[in-house]
């Protein structure tokens, strides 16, 4: 049986503005992702319409993964490995999928619905019986759920951040049942690893490592609102096509370096290469000046 989880991540804004902040933090944590080789390149980036959706956005990425694995897992898989990610962003209503280029019986699907309230919703995205006796809901508080200590920066900590524009935050304990505004993001999960004996243990710690994402992500979403609460759909278009060739530029300049200083040995396959003089990804007032690899994907 596929584990299915519906997370319920409630956020101290509205969903018209979280359309915007979803955008900008999607495109910032990519460029912070990407570098030595490794990250998220954009492969297509296009409007698409659906029947019963109308109109919307695709996009498909592909994550580079191969040198963060183990060494002997680096030694018998392919040296372009990647997971690929599909989205289909029919605002307020999403699809995302992920697959893996080297493990075929690997499948994530995600359906993702906004709504005006703070999780209240029982079954916003439309369930069937069947389903609804299979899924689990889990609430995620952004502020009072542990997040890993690596992953924790306390400017980012809704506890303890307020916004200098919005004066939004910081959050108490229990601000989910009377915070104005409030929204909430309805993701229904489907983790699917179809190996024998393995199936129960990988998908739970899929769950586990989507949970985190999710936290961080959206912890970081509202961290950064004050770059982007003044953004028109427009405007956070252009960053974000901005960032994704920034982040293209990056992963191909530094995976051809990676190869020329010492391709095919394992014990370099972590390591940094410098970027060669003006190189560099250029700033701007909203490119973070020092990229750390925190997480891969962009399920938010």
């Amino acid at each position: 049986m596929v584990l299915t989880k519906e997370y319920r991540i409630c956020m101290p804004i509205t969903v018209d503005e979280y359309r915007v902040g979803q955008l900008y933090m999607i495109a910032r944590h990519s460029l912070e992702q990407s570098g030595d080789g490794e990250g998220v390149e954009v492969v297509e980036n296009k409007e698409c319409e659906d029947a019963e959706h109308g109109k919307g956005q695709f996009t498909e990425k592909r994550i580079h993964l191969s040198s963060r694995l183990p060494y002997w897992v680096q030694a018998i898989i392919p040296k372009i490995f990647y997971v690929t990610e599909k989205a289909w962003n029919y605002y307020p209503y999403t699809i995302t999928e992920y697959t893996c280029s080297f493990i075929p019986r690997f499948h994530i699907e995600i359906k993702t619905r906004y709504e005006n309230n703070n999780g209240c919703a029982e079954n916003c995205l439309n369930l069937m019986p069947e389903q609804l006796a299979e899924r689990i809901v889990d609430h995620i508080d952004i502020a009072y759920d542990d997040l890993s200590p690596k992953h924790y920066k306390e400017e980012e900590d809704p506890r303890f951040f307020q916004s200098k524009k919005t004066h939004r935050g910081p959050l108490i304990e229990g601000w989910r049942a009377n915070y104005t505004p409030v929204m909430c993001s309805y993701k229904l999960v489907n983790a699917s690893f179809e190996v024998f004996g393995l199936q129960t243990k990988v998908e739970d710690f899929i769950h586990s490592c989507i949970r985190e994402v999710l936290l961080l992500g959206h912890r970081q979403a509202f961290a950064w609102i004050d770059e982007w609460i003044g953004m028109s759909l427009e405007d956070v278009r252009e960053y974000e096509a901005k960032l994704q060739s920034q982040t293209n530029s990056l992963l191909v300049n530094n995976s051809t370096q990676s190869n020329q200083v010492g391709a095919g040995d394992p014990a370099d396959s972590g390591g940094s290469t410098p970027l060669k003089s003006g190189s560099a990804t250029p700033e701007t007032p909203k490119t973070p000046k020092s990229p750390a690899k925190r997480g891969y994907f962009s399920w938010f």
